[in-house]
């Protein structure tokens, strides 16, 4: 009962990660649109009134007038909407998750037994989580650094951007190198995550709060305050995509099992911003199809470079011959089976804190091995399964169900 009910909780706490994160990234799409579709005031006296740009909008059987001021807005009523809860919710109920998944179960999902660094092997379950930790912390400091001493007037952003796409692909590369693959494209994902945030509680709230006494107390507000806003809010939309593709990447063990997983995910991080710069651009009418070519064309880099068997095929053949030259038969994979996988996918596991089988997925028959034989010999031959390898399944009980022909 007490498995269940962890396994209830986990999806409790995943739902609301996934409603809060849409609320907040449909929020920021739609200022970002907002802002973007601003024209000029029609009438001279609302220019004089200080209206920055304003846009008409059809909606909900209803018409809108939005309208934007800078530094010269009107009296500020107390019903001012506030746009920051979506985006905390979203950053501490994802950190609980991954304390509940990643953190709790460290040698599961933390510890690289393939990592090409000895200390990186060697890492214990504690080390392991805090190191996926450090990363949070350390990811926002460098983003942050290199916000404030390259373009802190936002005079260079362009060379900014640059530089956090230069960090993004050394932090892929790194979480690559240390942790599996799976928990890297999650931990690259959560840097990008853990900035986003970062920049709604240290740098947009602060300053707009600042804007709003400003203007209750009849001051000029100061415009630096608005500009460092607007800039980290527009990292944050670029951030968008790559984060919720990266948070997706654990469903597709071809991504994070990729041999340069690393590269495949600086692609998609690379494409995931050139795609949303192109939708930025449709609403201000200044479209440039390129961004999205070229979007386009880095996936289909990406998924030349993650093509299953790129460097399987030669080595599984090789090892499977001096393994066995007759097919592997059906007795022989239950019994790996039987050893190796079935503490988790039986009826009822033995693995502690499962309750039923994962992605319900059950071998304890010869009809349910036939039926999920696919699936086995895919995840089994690309070391996904078992998980963290807790088990101990051996090379040549992997080139047994290699061989295996159901």
């Amino acid at each position: 009962m007490s498995a269940y009910l962890s396994e209830f909780s986990s999806l409790l706490l995943r739902w609301l990660h996934v409603v809060a994160a849409i609320a907040w990234i449909g929020e920021s799409i739609y200022f970002v649109m907002l802002d973007n579709s601003l024209r000029p005031p029609q009438r001279q006296q609302e220019a004089d009134q200080g209206v920055h740009g304003e846009m008409f909008a059809v909606h909900g059987g209803g018409f809108y007038h939005n309208r934007k001021f800078l530094t010269r807005a009107p009296q500020i009523g107390p019903e001012l909407h506030w746009s920051f809860w979506k985006a905390y919710t979203t950053w501490l109920s994802g950190f609980a998750l991954f304390a509940v998944i990643y953190l709790a179960s460290p040698q599961l999902y933390l510890i690289n037994a393939q990592s090409p660094w000895e200390w990186a092997r060697s890492l214990s379950g504690m080390q392991a989580g805090t190191l996926a930790v450090g990363y949070l912390i350390v990811g926002w400091l460098a983003y942050d650094q290199l916000c404030r001493r390259i373009s802190p007037n936002m005079q260079r952003d362009g060379i900014l951007s640059l530089a956090v796409a230069v960090l993004m692909i050394v932090i892929a590369w790194s979480t690559s190198q240390i942790f599996p693959g799976r928990a890297a494209f999650l931990i690259t994902a959560a840097v990008m995550a853990t900035a986003m945030s970062a920049n709604v509680f240290f740098w947009i709230i602060p300053g707009q709060r600042r804007m709003v006494r400003a203007l209750t107390s009849g001051t000029q507000p100061d415009p630096l305050d608005g500009s460092r806003g607007k800039q980290r809010s527009v990292h944050n939309t670029y951030f968008t995509l790559p984060v919720v593709l990266l948070m997706l990447s654990n469903h597709y063990a071809f991504l994070y099992r990729a041999p340069y997983n690393w590269l495949v995910m600086s692609l998609f991080i690379l494409s995931g911003a050139l795609i949303r710069q192109y939708f930025v651009q449709r609403h201000s009418k200044t479209q440039h199809w390129g961004y999205i070519v070229f979007g386009v064309a880095l996936i289909v880099v990406a998924a030349w470079f993650a093509r299953p068997g790129q460097d399987q095929a030669s080595t599984t053949a090789t090892d499977t011959a001096s393994a066995s030259q007759e097919t592997a038969d059906l007795a022989q994979v239950k019994a790996v089976i039987g050893q190796r996988c079935i503490q988790c996918h039986a009826a009822r596991p033995s693995m502690d804190g499962f309750s039923s089988p994962p992605a319900g997925i059950e071998l304890e028959t010869s009809g349910q091995l036939t039926q999920q034989a696919d699936t086995i010999k895919r995840v089994v031959a690309d070391n996904t399964m078992p998980l963290g390898n807790v088990t101990g399944m051996t090379a040549s009980e992997r080139d047994i169900i290699a061989a295996w022909q159901p």
